[in-house]
């Protein structure tokens, strides 16, 4: 216990059951996330277990002017739960239970730091579903989820977070809790402030407490994946599966994301490459939808679409067929890729996957580009791995040179820098393409209400004024 700071010590005599530590380790530990583009730099971090010592430390830190990070598993990719400038880190790794369970309304209520794979199996317990779903799910935690409005591979048929959260309480800047919504179905009193810090990213308040809505299991479903020849058939297949299966997820990955997950230990599922590749997950509970699934591998294959096949017979082929696309960020963290998060409109997808591939290939000659996402949202993830000669300074200024290129070309479509995994450090030089002046304006405002010193996740969406 560092109490010996004098800028800690009120705060460590005042919480004496609160854990706060300044050893390095921890202080390297908490203060990054999987960026690692900035070397963490805190202050002290605090663990909190309840919502009084969270007050607490927005209190203290409002009096003495001490910027506050909160931080969950830390698993983002836009750097937006660094701390590098002497912040305090604020983890709710202790705040990671399931307080309640409504069963009228299907709703679970839990703390912040609960890992999203333990609220899917709380839920599961009760014979309901959580259905926001993504690789990270076990050591994302649910508040990091909220913080960014994460989707995932499942948002074609449930949505985002935000469709899933009844109520909040958070902890503003100056310290008060918020009861947000408190779980009504309906309830046209105003603002509606529990969608507002849904994908806030920390700057507006301190989740401290979820309630999440729960829904039925879906039937049995099967999983097919596509090999197929040529960009432009992508959107062809979508449409085909899209007007006769019951979708869960429609996802895309590329032939050089299918190399890396292969050589990190799955297994190839074809005997011949394509350059691209799709995987549907469908209703299939009985003969008749998985017989009409056939029918559109078929069709698709007859239309030239689809060079070959295969469909999931078992929950273990499911799963293996899934790892192919859920193993490509482990896949690829070795290299520690330079990552973009981009969504257009569906329909704009084929022109600006065209677009970007051109650029891509007179930018980057000699780079590997690993293309993966989720098409049927039209949320798009472009990876790009660091050759191993190429220092990281100039590997880094040179993929921020395409990123303002991509970044006009998000802007010229309607499209955004950021589908889910929100702007942090590393897209908020590029947030004006996405945001009007008058909105960042509006934000702004926004912020200093909540947070009249500025002192939640400083520098993070836009820096302050």
């Amino acid at each position: 216990m560092p109490k010996t700071d004098p800028v800690l010590a009120d705060l460590v005599t005042g919480q004496p059951q609160l854990a706060v530590t300044t050893d390095p380790g921890d202080l390297e530990h908490y203060g990054r996330d999987w960026t690692r583009r900035w070397r963490p730099a805190p202050l002290a971090v605090a663990l909190p277990t309840d919502v009084a010592q969270v007050q607490a430390i927005a209190r203290w830190a409002f009096e003495r002017r001490i910027a506050l990070v909160p931080s969950g598993g830390r698993t983002g990719l836009s750097g937006g739960a660094v701390a590098a400038h002497g912040e305090v880190v604020v983890s709710f790794e202790r705040m990671n239970r399931v307080l309640g369970f409504d069963a009228a309304d299907r709703t679970l209520t839990v703390q912040p730091g609960l890992p999203l794979e333990r609220l899917q199996q709380a839920a599961a317990e009760h014979g309901l579903l959580y259905p926001v779903d993504f690789a990270a799910r076990g050591s994302c935690t649910i508040g990091g989820n909220i913080a960014t409005n994460a989707g995932g591979i499942r948002v074609i048929r449930y949505g985002n977070t935000r469709e899933w959260i009844a109520g909040l309480k958070v902890v503003t800047g100056t310290g008060e809790l918020l009861d947000l919504n408190r779980g009504l179905i309906k309830n046209s009193s105003g603002y509606d402030l529990r969608h507002l810090m849904i994908g806030s990213e920390g700057t507006l308040g301190l989740v401290v407490e979820a309630r999440v809505r729960l829904t039925e299991p879906p039937p049995a479903s099967s999983v097919m994946l596509f090999a197929l020849p040529a960009m432009d058939a992508l959107m062809r297949v979508f449409d085909a599966c899209r007007r006769q299966l019951t979708l869960s997820a429609f996802e895309f990955f590329n032939d050089r994301a299918l190399h890396h997950v292969v050589a990190h230990g799955a297994q190839a599922p074809f005997a011949q490459g394509a350059p691209f590749y799709v995987i549907v997950e469908f209703d299939a509970a009985d003969e008749a939808e998985q017989a009409l699934a056939l029918n559109v591998f078929e069709q698709c294959l007859d239309n030239g679409w689809v060079v070959d096949g295969v469909m999931s017979q078992s929950a273990a082929q499911a799963a293996a067929l899934w790892r192919l696309r859920e193993g490509i960020t482990e896949s690829l963290a070795p290299y520690r890729p330079y990552k973009n998060d981009i969504s257009v409109q569906i329909g704009a997808i084929p022109a600006f996957m065209h677009g970007m591939q051109a650029i891509f290939a007179r930018e980057y000659p000699d780079f590997d580009v690993v293309w993966f996402g989720h098409i049927g949202d039209g949320n798009l993830h472009i990876n790009v791995l660091k050759p191993a000669a190429l220092a990281d300074e100039a590997f880094i200024a040179q993929c921020e040179h395409v990123t303002r290129l991509l970044s006009d070309a998000l802007a010229a479509c309607g499209g955004s820098i950021s589908a889910e995994h929100g702007i942090g450090l590393v897209k908020k030089h590029y947030l004006a393409g996405t945001r009007s002046a008058a909105e960042i304006a509006i934000m702004r405002g926004i912020k200093r209400v909540l947070d009249p010193a500025g002192l939640l996740n400083p520098g993070k969406l836009f820096d302050e004024p």
